[in-house]
């Protein structure tokens, strides 16, 4: 399934469990010898919420959150009749989260909005400055001082602003910043041109996965970093390698996030 090409690989391990996510996702993953994807999605129920996911990373680490993902699960178990719910709560290692399907006349489900829970904007876990946060810093890569600002969705993301995105060699510079001395945990990287209509182009190199086409909670993050740096309103569309998401930042500070889901195949793999 992909979200904006945003694709992994979906499995019910409460038909089929799996010992060892890492390496199967590693082993999955690769384009040439596997199924080729950006990760492994596992499904099941859960004890706290109707479904639980967890999220493996192309190279085995596990992820918090994805966005893209959760709208995906969310068609998953409606398309697979596990539910016949619209609303759904969802168990990650980031919290509860709420998706809303939206269920087209012929009853196929296209689309979903994830509310993404709150943003955290300082965090010393996940940023090693006394603040906890970017404002006061810069990052030192290959001779540039880069400055980001840092927005948690679960996951740790930086997102820097530019003037032209196509001059940004993000397959050099994103790993850089991925394994910056400033970021015990490492983080995702999202490099942002505010467009003259007010679009937030973003290319986003991940956290264990490299170059993707969209990334949920980077566009999530960036649309917290462009209203909290006045470059943008509270709604706000992002426009990713993949396709465009839909942000809005709730007064009460929600983050809700409005995009596709699609399926590309279904298949068996022999044990």
């Amino acid at each position: 399934m992909h979200g904006l090409g945003n694709d992994y690989i979906y499995v019910n391990t409460d038909l089929y469990p799996i010992e060892n996510p890492e390496e199967m996702s590693i082993r999955l993953s690769k384009p040439h010898t596997g199924i080729g994807s950006d990760g492994l999605i596992l499904v099941s129920r859960s004890e706290v919420a109707d479904f639980r996911m967890r999220i493996f990373n192309a190279d085995g680490t596990e992820a918090l959150m994805c966005g893209n993902g959760s709208r995906c699960v969310g068609k998953f178990v409606y398309d697979h009749r596990l539910t016949d719910k619209t609303d759904i709560t969802l168990d990650t290692l980031s919290g509860i989260k709420r998706i809303t399907l939206h269920p087209d006349e012929d009853d196929q489900v296209h689309s979903a909005t994830v509310d993404m829970g709150t943003p955290l904007i300082s965090n010393p876990l996940q940023v090693a400055t006394p603040s906890g946060n970017l404002d006061d810093v810069t990052i030192d890569v290959d001779s540039l001082a880069l400055k980001g600002k840092y927005v948690c969705m679960g996951n740790p993301h930086v997102v820097i602003f530019v003037e032209d995105i196509s001059e940004v060699d993000i397959e050099k510079i994103g790993p850089l910043v991925e394994h910056h001395p400033l970021f015990p945990q490492r983080t995702n990287v999202e490099f942002v041109q505010v467009l003259p209509d007010g679009v937030l182009r973003m290319r986003v190199w991940e956290r264990g996965s490299g170059v993707t086409q969209a990334c949920g909670t980077g566009a999530c993050a960036t649309a917290v970093a462009a209203f909290l740096t006045w470059r943008a309103s509270r709604n706000a569309t992002v426009r990713m390698d993949g396709g465009e998401l839909h942000i809005t930042y709730t007064q009460d500070e929600h983050i809700l996030m409005t995009g596709p889901a699609e399926t590309v195949f279904e298949g068996e793999l022999p044990e």
